[in-house]
């Protein structure tokens, strides 16, 4: 389904410092010669996940209940699948639009970057990177990590425009499926916001306490994180639903595909919102005694 993008001369050399003996799977090698910046940072993201798993049987300081580096672990993990999600997707906007998208991906590689940074800067010093303000310093780098994640909302809210103005290429339920993840990550990113605007991701109790494993949502009250990661991950949840829909059934109209994703994406908005509204009553996703 992926179109054959030629990239500008500037970035044939974007795999330079891989081994040459590494032969990078087909994707990999798309991702690396269209969109290099991008792409080595998810490659940061990578080793951020294999350092917080070293260094989280190493260091035993704990953060609101969990090990400080499971933070980093969470973001890194995310981080790679969003980064090379986006490539990915991006990389099927027709070529008129590609310098464009290239923009759209080197501010989703820097401002990414920067936020994994100061995600595992504040965990070296074993204090919260997010709703911290507890200090200058810590005020400053929760400030700098908010105007890093508006600037990247930006540029998605871009690329969702360029995808009416410039429709990418495949099916109408891929196009479909790639339209609406972006506009439910966008939701997701809305509900970031607010849990910046309350400076807490729990509701009716601290952050911190009883949690559900790794993930560390709240077990004893409601948790905005829940609807926050849901809608966020549309970006993969919606286009591999249109594609799928396009391998399976391949002779549906246009209209019927269309309508399908639309009630697809209907479906995952009202989970969203579910699991938004339940957390804003205080409820856990997952109670324990």
């Amino acid at each position: 389904m992926k179109t054959t993008l030629v990239p500008a001369p500037a970035f044939r050399l974007s795999a330079r410092g891989l081994p040459a003996r590494w032969h990078r799977p087909a994707w990999l090698r798309l991702l690396h010669d269209s969109y290099p910046l991008l792409t080595w940072v998810g490659w940061l993201h990578v080793a951020v996940v294999v350092g917080a798993v070293a260094l989280g049987s190493l260091d035993h300081r704990t953060v609101t209940g969990l090990n400080v580096w499971i933070k980093p672990l969470k973001f890194g993990a995310s981080g790679v699948l969003y980064l090379w999600t986006l490539g990915w997707l991006l990389a099927d906007f027709p070529a008129v639009v590609q310098a464009k998208t290239r923009r759209i991906s080197r501010l989703a590689g820097i401002t990414m970057a920067g936020e994994i940074i100061l995600v595992c800067l504040q965990a070296a010093r074993g204090t919260t990177s997010h709703f911290n303000v507890s200090s200058a310093f810590n005020g400053a780098v929760f400030g700098t990590m908010g105007v890093l994640i508006m600037v990247n909302t930006a540029a998605i809210t871009w690329a969702l425009w360029l995808t009416f103005r410039h429709c990418p290429i495949g099916s109408v339920a891929w196009v479909w499926g790639i339209r609406l993840g972006l506009g439910l990550f966008l939701i997701g990113s809305m509900i970031g916001g607010a849990m910046s605007g309350r400076m807490a991701h729990t509701v009716g109790a601290a952050d911190g306490g009883a949690g559900l494993p790794l993930l560390g949502w709240s077990t004893r009250a409601g948790d905005l994180r829940a609807a926050h990661f849901l809608g966020l991950h549309a970006l993969q949840a919606l286009p591999f639903a249109g594609w799928l829909l396009a391998r399976m059934a391949p002779r549906l109209r246009a209209g019927v595909q269309t309508g399908v994703m639309a009630l697809v994406a209907l479906g995952y908005a009202g989970a969203v919102g579910w699991l938004y509204w339940h957390a804003l009553r205080g409820l856990p996703l997952l109670a324990r005694s």
